[in-house]
């Protein structure tokens, strides 16, 4: 008597990709239309302010003689038409930009518009938008967080040793990461830290960079007869890397240096794969001293970032004077060099 083997149900989860696959496209096409008809109107009204000498009155019947036209559709109110002719004349000139914007949303647009101070901010936040996909809310949350200057801070401080890597790490990490969503009062332990940033991952990801993938919490690397805990371990699909988080509670102390440089010898002689590239360290401390950390860094030999965070949002204004601050000190570094 012979049994039959049951079939195996069929998985048709390649469908589901390809339906929202489908849909994403979909979904891009409508808004680069749409994006293209907020520039075409915003050019128009743009052209007839100066040729014509358009002012608020004339705008405000072309929203009534839309409405009146078209009144089924949205998003045609004299204040939005200003919004679209100020859209227009913001990137109209800017050839790297211009096509840039039409892959975002006019939402996310409006936040860059009305948020970023300077040419380099909007680019920041536009070509993020597109990388990270972001939603209007993560969006706000990062222009509100100062993701934009903390990121440059940390261009401006980056270890030699992490600018001689392979992978250009370049806007990928923070200065200041603002772990506010954590709750966290002001007297915690590296545990209650590391457990917090577990349990809100989701947010933590958001904060570093979405191609952060999560490897493990006190991941375990065996050198000799010992076993040693990375805090948090992540890959980095960009970078092709691993990338340590080792977490303090208190102000960074070179000492603690040591340690993280350990832990990535470890990692690129055991765990790294031939075709990755070396893994990078990231010593995240509640404080740090930017001159400390600069001598600290300057005979290291890893690739590693010092960072500090911090449990509540850190108003736009303190980090934009801070990274003034920081030009101006560059600046005053090359005059002294011609």
């Amino acid at each position: 008597m012979s049994l039959k083997t049951p079939m195996q149900k069929p998985s048709f989860n390649e469908i589901i990709v390809l339906i929202e696959d489908s849909k994403q496209k979909a979904f891009s096409q409508v808004n680069s239309t749409l994006i293209e008809l907020y520039w075409n109107i915003g050019q128009y009204i743009s052209k007839k302010t100066i040729q014509e000498k358009w002012g608020k009155s004339i705008v405000q019947e072309l929203a009534i003689f839309i409405k009146q036209k078209e009144p089924m559709i949205q998003g045609f109110s004299d204040k939005n038409l200003w919004r679209m002719k100020q859209f227009f004349e913001t990137y109209k000139e800017n050839t790297k930009l211009s096509p840039l914007v039409r892959e975002i949303t006019w939402t996310n647009n409006l936040l860059i518009l009305s948020a970023s101070k300077s040419e380099e901010e909007r680019e920041f936040y536009i070509w993020l938008s597109i990388k990270e996909r972001y939603s209007k809310r993560e969006l706000e949350r990062q222009i509100k967080s100062g993701v934009y200057e903390r990121t440059m801070l940390s261009n401006q401080k980056i270890s030699e040793s992490l600018k001689q890597l392979p992978q250009d790490s370049a806007n990928i990490f923070r200065d200041i990461y603002c772990l506010e969503f954590l709750g966290l009062g002001t007297q915690h332990s590296e545990n209650d830290l590391q457990m917090s940033l577990v349990t809100y991952l989701k947010e933590f990801i958001l904060e570093i960079g979405k191609d952060f993938c999560f490897m493990g919490q006190e991941y375990r690397v065996q050198v000799g007869q010992k076993d040693f805990k990375i805090d948090l371990l992540f890959y980095h699909r960009e970078l092709k890397c691993m990338v340590a988080f080792e977490l303090k509670i208190d102000e960074f102390s070179p000492s603690y240096l040591g340690q993280l440089e350990f832990y990535l010898e470890a990692l690129d002689r055991d765990v790294k794969k031939e075709y990755e590239n070396p893994s990078i360290g990231v010593l995240l401390c509640r404080q740090k001293d930017d001159e400390v950390v600069e001598y600290a860094l300057s005979r290291s030999l890893s690739p590693t970032v010092i960072s500090q965070y911090e449990t509540k949002l850190i108003p736009k204004k303190v980090l934009r004077d801070k990274l003034n601050e920081l030009y101006k000190a560059l600046d005053a570094n090359k005059d002294e060099l011609t």
